[in-house]
């Protein structure tokens, strides 16, 4: 991150750190130009790993029936939600609210059953789970920690969302992490689409980085 950017940075942090009464968030909006997401292979679906974490724990949801699986995510810390659950939930907006409060995964067989009875109201927020493919359950709960996931969704329009850390972290760390959000967006879809970059608190104003 360049001087200017950082000296931007701290200034965020400065005007408006500890006058909430929780930890805010420190939030990246890149706004992209020359990109049609409504085309298939330009939309977004990253998972980012931040160098130095969110600065929180993150919740997870963990669908499947598997006895081996579902019992490796309780020990890691998850909450395991079985197929039998899902008519369920699928009519229960306050269920369906908390899902959306945390991280979703869910063993590859359930994937057409939670496509069919919640892909209405999780596909068009972005919070499908991702299938647990290649790894070990608990491994992959135990990195939700230190990624993001940024997924084009809704009208496909030219800007993406994320968190990048929280306000207690060190300016050096917020940095590094923005750094490597922004360097994950230009390896996807090229430096000249990116048009401009806001850093800003949870409840605070934006201010304009790049």
């Amino acid at each position: 991150m360049e001087k200017e950017q950082l000296e931007k940075l701290k200034s965020v942090l400065a005007e408006g750190k500890g006058k909430r009464k929780f930890t805010q968030s420190v939030d990246v909006a890149v706004n992209f130009t020359g990109i049609d997401f409504s085309k298939q292979d330009n939309r977004l679906n990253l998972e980012i790993k931040l160098p130095h974490g969110k600065g929180k724990e993150s919740k997870v949801i963990f669908f499947g029936d598997d006895r081996n699986m579902a019992a490796k995510a309780q020990e890691a810390g998850a909450k395991v939600i079985s197929s039998k659950e899902l008519p369920e939930i699928s009519t229960d907006k306050l269920k369906q609210a908390e899902l959306l409060a945390h991280e979703l995964i869910a063993q590859p067989a359930l994937m057409p059953q939670i496509a069919k009875a919640l892909g209405q109201f999780l596909g068009p927020r972005g919070k499908m789970p991702r299938p647990v493919v290649g790894t070990d359950v608990s491994t992959m709960i135990g990195g939700i920690g230190s990624s993001i996931y940024v997924r084009s969704k809704g009208k496909y329009l030219p800007t993406a969302h994320c968190v990048v850390g929280n306000e207690n972290m060190e300016i050096s760390k917020l940095a590094s992490n923005i750094d490597e959000v922004v360097g994950a967006f230009t390896r996807k879809l090229g430096k000249q689409h990116i048009k401009s970059i806001y850093v800003k608190l949870t409840m605070g104003k934006p201010v304009r980085l790049q």
